[in-house]
């Protein structure tokens, strides 16, 4: 079966409604998801949205606040225009209905938060992300133009004449596989955290828009730089459990398992420096004591003010009989963001023609070398915004296959009956990646990673073209470009800078440079 829309987005987080809403209005759009509404980073954004305005008069701060935090490897003319054209954004969600957290006054109480010189986060106490996707859900809705299909798998971009034209997707409940043709596809992903063994995104987060688009031809930029949220609940029954980093805006104290807050002698802001920089004091904390994880300490706040404060991570942590207004919470350094990805603009568009990239799975430029806390949600808004002007001004100069696609094949292919391979291989990747390619890494262990990883994709390349397709194995595949993608960049660069530490290249290299891949495999 061969479909045709205007509009095909990948993605139904902040960054893909953002998109839908402002291209309804040029024609009908459709959005894919892997699962249900809520399985997106969107959903589990803790902390809340940087953003400068009335609110706060501070956009040369909050300029300068992220270009520190990027380590000299942002495009300042992206960062700035980001940043003032988030007002407005924020703006409208304002008038859609989300109502942030004030005083008693009716004042935006702002909150502040790693790399922060100031306060300038808008939150809805600590379920921003949660808040911001039901609010843009419900504006989604009411358009009758934008339709929405949970459990739909995209397998492979399709490229025609060096363009995007549509992609095969997996319907999950039917297993069928049919073709989409779109004038426009735009990918809204995600993030790449199920590469590694501890992350804080769900399960979806497989780096799938950016392995597609990989494959297709499309640049990828500095996917070495990972990030790594400091502070992941540790609990051998958590899945996922961020600790957000609006804790220590408010005060929380690291300390090792002695009660030593190291944080003291490592930089001038202490708990609240850049994340890159808090992960590595854990991660070395935690390799020189052989400890499994570090205290994060609240519990000398008022209780009444951490249970209004923070009422998601108070109802997590009891559900692990942690309560934080009286004991510190375990916490471990964990993937949590892609600072890299499809090398985009800010409206979106790629070096492919048609295929447009937004939010966590595009490299705009904004975060450089680590992502300044706060600012993903006021990229996904943004880059969204613009992306959906840009394609409905400019789709008449778009150039229109007037061949028809073809059906995806299975020709051959059988049911397998080794489901397994699948699932050690996928923990193989994530074990070797936490090992090789984490926080702290150095030529030989990145070379370990490229024999290993080398090694598996040979084995799932075979798997792929013999077997039926299912989700697990599409998320699999996607999984190893990434790890690929991830191995390779970080190779390539050979010095440290912003959440890219190597102790075989230590210090800063004088030549800023992007670290592109394109058509590697």
């Amino acid at each position: 079966m061969v479909e045709k829309t205007d509009y095909l987005i990948i993605g139904g987080g902040i960054a893909g409604l953002s998109a839908a809403i402002s291209l309804q209005k040029y024609g009908n759009v459709l959005i894919l998801m892997k699962r249900k509404h809520n399985d997106c980073n969107t959903y589990y954004a803790a902390g809340g949205i940087a953003g400068s305005g009335p609110w706060s008069a501070d956009f040369e701060g909050h300029i300068s606040d992220t270009l520190e935090a990027g380590d000299g490897l942002c495009d300042p003319d992206v960062v700035r225009s980001i940043i003032h054209k988030g007002t407005s954004c924020l703006q409208d969600l304002m008038g859609w209905g989300i109502e942030f957290d004030r005083d008693e006054e009716g004042i935006l109480d702002l909150g502040r938060e790693g790399g922060h010189h100031t306060r300038r986060v808008l939150h809805t106490n600590d379920l921003t992300g949660r808040s911001i996707l039901q609010t843009l859900l419900h504006k989604a809705h009411s358009f009758p133009n934008i339709e929405f299909r949970e459990d739909h798998v995209v397998v492979n971009l399709i490229e025609r004449e060096t363009q995007c034209v549509g992609a095969y997707v997996l319907d999950k409940k039917t297993t069928e596989i049919y073709t989409i043709e779109a004038k426009a596809t735009v990918l809204a992903t995600g993030g790449i955290g199920k590469v590694y063994l501890y992350t804080s995104n769900p399960d979806v987060a497989s780096g799938d828009g950016i392995a597609m688009a990989s494959r297709i031809g499309a640049r990828i930029n500095n996917m070495e730089m990972v990030q790594f949220h400091p502070t992941c609940l540790y609990h051998p029954m958590a899945k996922n459990a961020l600790i957000t980093e609006a804790i220590r805006g408010e005060g929380a104290i690291l300390r090792d398992q002695r009660g030593k807050r190291f944080m003291e002698g490592i930089h001038p802001l202490k708990e609240l420096a850049p994340r890159d920089i808090v992960a590595r004091a854990i991660d070395s904390v935690l390799k020189e004591s052989g400890d499994d994880f570090v205290y994060l300490d609240i519990s000398f706040k008022d209780a009444a003010f951490l249970k209004k404060r923070f009422p998601g991570v108070y109802q997590k942590c009891l559900e692990f009989n942690i309560d934080i207004t009286k004991e510190p919470i375990p916490v471990v350094p964990a993937c949590h963001y892609a600072c890299g990805g499809i090398e985009a603009t800010i409206e979106g568009k790629t070096s492919v023609k048609r295929l447009f990239a937004i939010g966590e799975c595009a490299c705009t430029g904004l975060h450089g070398a680590n992502r300044l806390a706060s600012n993903s949600l006021l990229e996904g808004l943004v880059c969204g915004s613009e992306c959906g002007e840009y394609i409905g001004n400019n789709i008449q100069n778009f150039h229109v296959l007037h061949s028809s696609l073809p059906e995806w094949s299975t020709y051959g292919a059988v049911d397998s009956k080794e489901a397994f391979v699948i699932s050690f291989n996928w923990a193989e990747i994530r074990q070797t990646m936490q090992n090789y390619a984490s926080i702290i890494r150095s030529d030989s262990y990145l070379l370990r990673a490229r024999h290993r990883i080398t090694l598996i994709h040979e084995e799932v390349d075979h798997y792929y073209w013999n077997f039926r397709i299912n989700s697990d194995l599409i998320e699999l595949r996607n999984l190893l470009t990434v790890a690929r993608l991830i191995v390779e960049s970080a190779l390539a660069r050979k010095e440290s800078r912003g959440a890219h530490y190597t102790l075989d290249h230590p210090k800063k290299s004088n030549v800023v440079r992007n670290t592109t891949i394109q058509r590697y495999w």
